[in-house]
């Protein structure tokens, strides 16, 4: 556990409404190392972004934990930060330890306040000299390819692109360990695409963030720069592994269908072509008994049906939830 960084232990959090719950994340365990990357990957509905919020405690009803525990490393010892306030994780944690760049970043600006306003809005939340942090912020401007003048404009007058690698440049200037990156290049173009993750990859090179989170649905974008892959279904993991062994050999029934259903440019997948997993998401109102892909599955059994899969280490590094492979368990 030396290396871990953060770790969850059977993380559920509900979208609780007048009278239903939305199980977008149910029973989430699994721990991020320092000096990696991870992709979380899934189809739209999957519970990816509730993750990130249940990551940093950004809760807002009717979005509520229920259970589980989330653990953060800061200083050399681990911190409950699930047992903590979404106004005390902010203030301990948001920005110093972990931060996020959300959904839409581009559009996650205000139009009407100046680059540099969010700076001074950062130092006094944590108590920092204004001044200081902003030559910090020209510098890493500058590291991330934007005009340090460009500091003193409105968002509006950027380009997307620009946008994003602001927000990166003001999230990231107090070198914080955890970096969430929630559908970064959804709204880019192939080149900012590739800019973005150069810039991703330049900040954990250079130690300015230690591990990073990719939440994405694009796979050809994990594949770039990502150490290790988790798959959700439906609220849950599916599969956890190292990248290179997951797209060698998926193990779920599931992920299979993911790669299946993306074009690469390896021969025998353009000779193959797209296979589409057939059926739709389950409603994680009343999500199906058993495995929650199980209607879904071309290998289903009959205690896919009555029996949810627990998440098991079949090789080093590699769990599944799959009945596929119940007496491989170690």
């Amino acid at each position: 556990m030396e290396n871990v960084l953060l770790k969850a232990e059977n993380l559920r959090a509900y979208y609780k409404l007048e009278k239903v719950s939305v199980k977008a994340v149910d029973g989430l365990s699994f721990e991020i190392y320092e000096d990696e990357v991870v992709g979380v990957v899934g189809e739209s509905g999957c519970g990816k972004t509730t993750l990130s919020n249940v990551i940093f405690m950004n809760m807002v009803k009717p979005l509520t934990l229920v259970g589980g525990k989330i653990f953060l490393k800061v200083n050399g010892s681990f911190e409950e930060i699930s047992a903590l306030s979404r106004d005390e994780v902010k203030e301990k944690f948001w920005g110093k330890e972990m931060t996020i760049i959300p959904q839409s970043a581009m559009n996650a600006l205000m139009p009407t306040i100046k680059m540099e306003r969010y700076v001074q809005h950062l130092a006094e939340s944590h108590g920092l000299d204004a001044r200081e942090l902003i030559d910090k912020t020209l510098q890493r401007f500058k590291e991330v390819g934007l005009e340090t003048s460009w500091l003193k404009r409105y968002p509006f007058e950027l380009s997307g692109g620009m946008r994003q690698r602001a927000v990166i440049a003001v999230s990231t200037i107090l070198n914080p360990s955890l970096l969430v990156a929630d559908e970064p290049t959804s709204a880019l173009d192939v080149v900012n695409q590739k800019v973005f993750l150069k810039v991703l990859m330049s900040l954990k090179r250079r130690g300015i963030v230690k591990s990073i989170i990719l939440i994405t649905h694009d796979i050809a974008t994990v594949r770039q720069i990502a150490d290790r892959m988790i798959i959700m279904y439906a609220g849950k993991i599916v599969e956890l592994s190292p990248i290179d062994e997951l797209l060698e050999k998926p193990l779920h029934p599931y992920t299979e269908g993911l790669l299946n259903s993306v074009l690469t440019p390896e021969p025998e997948v353009k000779k193959r072509g797209i296979v589409t997993i057939p059926g739709a998401p389950p409603n994680l109102i009343d999500p199906p008994s058993g495995c929650r892909f199980h209607p879904r599955c071309p290998h289903m059994m009959d205690v896919c049906k009555e029996k949810e899969p627990p998440l098991v280490e079949i090789e080093p590094g590699r769990r599944v939830a799959c009945f596929l492979y119940a007496g491989e368990r170690t």
